[in-house]
């Protein structure tokens, strides 16, 4: 039996708490409201006071010397986008979006429900400064969404919650193609041809059999740094370099499992010194077991594993902080009246729902089938959730727009649909719930 310690009973229950699928997703909620009422309160001086400071890093002429609320924006989410990557290939390779027929059903929903809401922003906005910023509806917030599904009660099949996890992710893909290709400045070419000479390199050491997670992240940062100076957004790097990592096994399952069950069976035969410490033949046993599942992981799942909940407990809801206060005052309906709100909030809650929901059925009439166990209501409840985009369109908009204004507005439109379509999606979804449910 495993002995328990003091530090056991403290460590427990906080590990069951961010095991929990939907445990990101309050995080990242109370985050949100932290930064609103912060920014509402007499401290407000403070809070922005907090995201301006200067941060330098660099010697000599390589300096890079920017506010605290820039880092986060471009380099602590550079590390959210790597995860984002690593998630998107793992899905390409044996997940949800690893072949046709698994992928077109979410991907066809998620290209729905970006291209509607870009249009419905594009046709509110069209002819203004504004229009720049018909990106930030397409998005989807993958965290909150699927805490809000799981919310939604246990009725729910699992291929729905399948079907809104690869939407999302598919969403995230065309996020990160939109950003890199619209949403990039001028482009400085001796940094990005760097940035692309490391990233072969990185190609190079994974077809070489190169394993090491130091190489690729330290080999990654370089071409973070590449990028950033280049003008494509840094972020955009995190995902070109997560396909660079080797996400295949060096030995099979049975291998594995045979050596695993051999050094088992030497173990339990060597002679026990009824010691708190191992024999030297069982630390010699041990040590092999952990060299042979170090063959057996991939660094892919590994970084992935490892990185997760500091994307999701300390990279995303600090974004939020710095990015979601916004002040609320007498006249927060009245400043909601204006092209980019309006253009934000209709795209995300009425355009997310009409594209999803249009190009579902749309499959489904060209011979495609809704997921198992699921119907049309259930299918309607998933297309609102889907409107609720918070962190990749908080995102989007710092990239659209250089005007504070706009910025402020953009957040107004996104909190407010994100809000209302999170409330409405989790109706919806607890009003078709069977009765002994």
């Amino acid at each position: 039996m495993k002995q328990a310690y003091p530090i056991d009973k403290i460590a427990r229950p906080v590990s069951r708490f961010i095991q929990q699928e939907h445990t990101s997703g309050i995080v990242l909620f109370a985050a949100v409201i932290v930064a609103i009422v912060w920014v509402n309160s007499p401290l407000q001086h403070f809070y922005h006071e907090l995201w301006d400071i200067k941060i330098t890093v660099g010697f000599g002429k390589y300096v890079l010397d920017h506010p605290l609320h820039l880092w986060i924006n471009d380099g602590l989410m550079a590390i959210f986008f790597f995860v984002i990557g690593i998630e998107l290939k793992r899905e390409f390779m044996a997940g949800e979006l690893s072949s046709i027929k698994k992928a077109s059903m979410p991907m066809f929903a998620a290209l729905g429900g970006m291209l509607v809401p870009a249009l419905i922003y594009f046709l509110i906005n069209r002819g203004s400064a504004s229009a720049n910023g018909w990106g930030i509806p397409m998005a989807t917030d993958i965290a909150f969404a699927l805490a809000l599904l799981s919310i939604a009660g246990k009725h729910i099949p699992s291929s729905v919650k399948v079907f809104l996890s690869a939407l999302a992710v598919a969403d995230d893909l065309g996020a990160v193609l939109v950003i890199a290709i619209f949403y990039s400045t001028s482009i400085n070419i001796m940094p990005l041809t760097i940035g692309m000479w490391l990233l072969v390199v990185l190609l190079i050491g994974n077809k070489m059999g190169i394993r090491s997670v130091l190489f690729y992240l330290v080999i990654g940062f370089a071409v973070w740094v590449a990028f950033l100076l280049s003008g494509i957004h840094a972020t955009i790097a995190g995902v070109l370099v997560a396909f660079t990592i080797p996400a295949r096994t060096r030995i099979s399952e049975n291998i594995y499992a045979e050596s695993v069950r051999k050094y088992l069976t030497d173990f339990e035969n060597e002679i026990p010194n009824n010691s708190s410490l191992t024999t030297p033949e069982q630390h010699h046993i041990i040590e092999k077991i952990k060299k042979i599942s170090l063959d057996a992981e991939t660094p892919l799942q590994k970084i992935e594993h490892a990185l997760h909940p500091w994307v999701a407990f300390i990279i995303m809801p600090l974004f939020a902080l710095a990015n979601a206060g916004i002040v609320i005052n007498g006249n927060f309906f009245s400043s909601l009246i204006n092209p980019v709100s309006m253009g934000v909030a209709i795209g995300l809650l009425a355009g997310k729902f009409t594209g999803v929901m249009l190009f579902t059925w749309l499959m489904v009439k060209w011979g495609g089938a809704l997921p198992s166990g699921s119907n049309w209501k259930q299918m309607s409840g998933v297309a609102l959730l889907a409107g609720v985009g918070f962190t990749m369109s908080l995102f989007i908009s710092g990239l659209a727009f250089n005007n504070p204004d706009m910025i402020e507005q953009a957040k107004y439109g996104i909190l407010l649909a994100s809000l209302l379509a999170g409330i409405s999606g989790v109706i919806v979804l607890k009003a078709i719930a069977p009765k002994s449910a």
